[in-house]
Formats: C-alpha cells, structure tokens, sequence
C-alpha cells in the first residue's frame, strides 16, 4: 500500500468541490436537482481521475487520504 502525500491538484479541488455542494445539498433543500446533478458530475470526476489506474491509487487508504487531505485544505483555509 502506498501512501501519497500529495494528490494531483485537480484531483483535490474536485474533492473539495465535492464535499461542499454535498454540504450545501443537506442545508438547501429546495435546490437539489441543481446540486445533485453537481454531485454527480464531481463524483465521476473524481472516480474517472487518471491517478486511481496506478499502482498507489488502487488502495481504498488512498482514497481515504484524499478525503481527508481536501478537509484539512478546507479547516486550514489553504488554496
């Protein structure tokens, strides 16, 4: 299992897109078909990233790391 310290900035900034249209989906309800169809979009974005065909993307930590990478971006505020 490979770790990456870091991912491919467009892959991140796709993960923090992602989780905030997610967030906005749970807090505005009367604008879910816009979201959602956003969510998706992300979602085969981020699935069809070229970085999951190697070796070290294949693991499920690796995406786990993703997830958590684009959060601390996010609570630190980084770019």
């Amino acid at each position: 299992m490979a770790y990456y310290p870091t991912f491919p900035p467009d892959l991140v900034q796709a993960q923090r897109e992602w989780n905030r249209t997610y967030a906005a989906l749970a807090q505005q309800p009367l604008r879910t078909a816009a979201l959602r169809r956003r969510l998706q979009l992300l979602s085969c974005r981020l699935a069809s990233h070229p970085l999951w065909a190697t070796e070290a993307g294949r693991s499920a930590a690796a995406r786990m790391e993703l997830r958590q990478q684009a959060r601390r971006q996010e609570e630190t505020g980084a770019p």
